[in-house]
């Protein structure tokens, strides 16, 4: 009388990962995560490991704890992997308020971002 098990949300050759409150806008963040879409994975990875965007470094890391959950979990060749999705979507938004003249404030939104990366092993030609 246990819980009955979920099924698996992903196909059985794909792989993903997510990093939640990355502190960047969506708009930006989707601006790297276009570089990486489509791509194979070595590609991918040499794109954003030379990328001069300061937000690359945690895509990155991403990326790569996604090939790393595709190898050790879902038992995935490596030189078969593609990057079937890159999702961007928004977090959170600090507002902040910064002094004006005549006794006005100026809003400041500081908002944060989440990006999931899948990755799908293709097939032999």
């Amino acid at each position: 009388m246990g819980k009955n098990v979920t099924p698996r949300r992903l196909a059985d050759n794909e792989a993903q990962a997510k990093a939640r409150s990355l502190r960047i806008s969506p708009q930006k963040l989707n601006l790297v995560a276009q570089l990486i879409r489509g791509r194979h994975v070595e590609d991918a990875v040499a794109q954003l490991s030379f990328s001069r965007k300061r937000i690359a470094k945690d895509v990155l890391k991403v990326l790569q704890s996604a090939i790393a959950n595709a190898e050790n979990n879902h038992n995935l060749d490596i030189d078969r992997l593609v990057v079937a999705e890159a999702t961007v979507g928004k977090s959170l938004v600090m507002k902040r308020y910064r002094p004006r003249a005549r006794g006005r404030a100026g809003k400041i939104m500081k908002p944060f971002s989440n990006i999931t990366i899948r990755l799908r092993e293709q097939e032999d030609k």
